[in-house]
């Protein structure tokens, strides 16, 4: 939220009490909002050792397959949940694509562009942000892609 005011972008900020096993469906009920405008933030190495953030539905998977094609790698991985902190700064549940130690590729699945506003972690466990999709390319460099396992 710090990065947000900096850059002077205007942003919704929601607060629920759980802890960081509380799944994304979970404080999308909680925050009472459609799990398809909630979105939660993944970090993946390539085959090259890049490193790749990809933000998507709370209900979806990431496919891995077309994350891989998205980032023009081979293949991707997710990283190991003890990776995360030293890499980006945040620990699960509350890693959010603004505000990391380093700004990586970062990729945003198509549907972001359905809402006028999506929430996403806001860096710590319990707080969540609805910016717009307009204003979070304000906040960091994005692609849309559709990166999520077909249903």
């Amino acid at each position: 939220m710090r990065v947000l005011e900096q850059k002077k972008i205007q942003y919704k900020s929601h607060t629920y009490t759980q802890d960081a096993s509380t799944s994304g469906e979970e404080i999308a009920k909680i925050l009472g909002e459609n799990p398809d405008c909630v979105f939660k933030t993944l970090v993946t190495r390539g085959k090259t050792g890049q490193y790749y953030v990809f933000v998507v539905p709370v209900a979806k998977e990431l496919d891995l397959k077309k994350a891989a094609k998205a980032a023009g790698e081979k293949s991707i991985e997710m990283i190991k949940q003890k990776e995360l902190l030293p890499l980006t700064g945040y620990i699960h549940g509350g890693c959010s694509p603004i505000g990391m130690k380093k700004q990586f590729k970062t990729f945003v699945h198509k549907t972001a562009m359905d809402f006028e506003t999506i929430f996403f972690s806001a860096g710590k466990v319990g707080y969540q942000v609805e910016l717009s999709p307009a204003d979070m390319g304000k906040a960091f460099p994005y692609t849309l892609e559709d990166v999520i396992v077909d249903e």
